[in-house]
């Protein structure tokens, strides 16, 4: 029995660790994902899968220690598999990447679902580092489990018996910008940032919002990366990171829009002391371009030849309750203890269950499939799921039967949404 305990729940180490991709996100309201080393991956937040989407978002720690500064990217060493990956570039510099960057000398991850947490270690840091990832997940609860928001919580220990000065950050590409277009925003949030892309009259579904807000009152945003081109943005945010330097800057007004934004935030540990820095993200795509083909009257349907009279867009269930991106954040922020609080009851009720150990990994790992972009929520708040995904898309539309009508989640969890499966 020790050794099946050991076996199943484990802490992921090592070549175990290398690809793990733990889903952050809402019921129907997209993902994306925390890697075993620390990294964001799998950003899917336009209503389809995008399993290959790596943005160039990381979150860094800058060290005065020794006289000097010591800066690091808040994640362990990248896995060889994505440096030489077909879906990258290796010969040609990794562009868009900050895989270069210097790193902890290790990590590893363990799932307590809904939360999933990275330790990262380095002997020769005088910091150590944990990393929380979690989205809210409150059985009976489908509206709170179904935000589209999640959190990251970076604790900082100081392992020396002196004080220690740092400065936490978050950087992020501007991901949520339509390729080849010029009419993306950075607009300044409080104590954080929104990377923002408005509609165009023919395509409404480019619109998309990406919020970033710390609960650190001190915290500095630059809303102005450097405007240049190749790997010129990144090089000087790292000398920024590098320097230790908190710069605040307000969103541009003329020019190019800007490539990227950052927050800042400056921390003193005394002696032995730990502090955690929250990190909450949220997001708003209030329409898309997934549709249903409705039949002429006469019945023949698009399949059989005939072409649809209608086609019925998807629209995700938070646009009906929010209005904006700064009312998800608003809510997220304002009852972010109380979600945390009733996620964690029923995290303690599952892993505290007397059920062998095989089969608790089981249950709990078969769940994260309600985080991730095999489902969608509705307008009127019913759910319906692909069969499963692709990397870019999902298959077999219909939540087919022969894959839910046996999936166990839903009738136990959130009957109401099983409900609306039957109806």
């Amino acid at each position: 029995l020790k050794d099946r305990k050991n076996t199943y729940n484990a802490v992921y180490e090592g070549n175990r660790n290398s690809r793990i991709a733990y889903p952050l996100g809402g019921i129907g309201a997209g993902m994306f994902c925390l890697e075993g080393t620390g990294a964001l991956s799998h950003f899917s937040l336009r209503h389809a899968p995008a399993m290959l989407h790596e943005p160039m978002i990381f979150s860094a720690v800058s060290i005065k220690h020794g006289g000097g500064v010591i800066a690091r990217v808040l994640e362990g060493p990248v896995p060889s598999w994505k440096v030489f990956s077909s879906r990258n570039e290796p010969g040609n510099g990794l562009p868009h990447k900050h895989y270069g960057l210097p790193r902890f000398a290790g990590s590893s991850f363990q799932s307590r679902f809904p939360f999933g947490k990275v330790e990262l270690r380095d002997p020769k840091l005088p910091l150590g580092v944990t990393i929380t990832g979690w989205s809210p997940f409150i059985p009976l609860n489908a509206d709170d489990s179904s935000l589209p928001a999640a959190a990251l919580e970076y604790t900082f220990t100081n392992r020396t018996d002196e004080p220690l000065e740092l400065v936490y950050s978050f950087n992020s590409a501007h991901f949520m910008a339509v390729p080849g277009g010029k009419t993306h925003q950075v607009r300044s949030a409080q104590n954080g940032f929104v990377l923002f892309q408005p509609p165009t009259e023919d395509r409404p579904w480019d619109e998309g919002a990406f919020c970033a807000v710390t609960d650190q009152p001190q915290t500095k945003v630059n809303c102005v990366w450097f405007r240049g081109g190749w790997f010129d943005p990144l090089t000087m945010l790292w000398n920024t990171i590098e320097a230790g330097e908190s710069p605040e800057k307000p969103p541009a007004n003329d020019g190019q829009p800007s490539p990227g934004a950052s927050l800042f935030v400056p921390l003193t540990l005394k002696p032995r002391e730990n502090r955690t820095v929250r990190l909450m993200l949220s997001w708003y795509v209030p329409e898309s371009n997934l549709a249903a083909a409705v039949p002429k009257n006469n019945g023949q349907s698009a399949q059989a030849g005939g072409p649809p009279s209608v086609s019925a867009y998807h629209k995700p269930w938070y646009a009906g309750r929010f209005r904006s991106i700064e009312e998800v954040s608003a809510y997220w922020t304002g009852q972010y203890d109380r979600l945390r609080q009733e996620s964690l009851r029923f995290t303690d009720t599952l892993y505290n269950t007397t059920m062998p150990p095989e089969m608790l990994e089981a249950v709990s790992a078969n769940l994260s499939i309600l985080k991730s972009p095999t489902v969608l929520r509705q307008t009127d708040g019913r759910l319906w799921g692909w069969e499963g995904c692709h990397d870019n898309s999902g298959c077999c539309h219909g939540t087919c039967t022969h894959v839910w009508n046996y999936a166990q989640a839903l009738p136990h969890l959130f009957p109401e949404l099983e409900r609306g499966l039957r109806a």
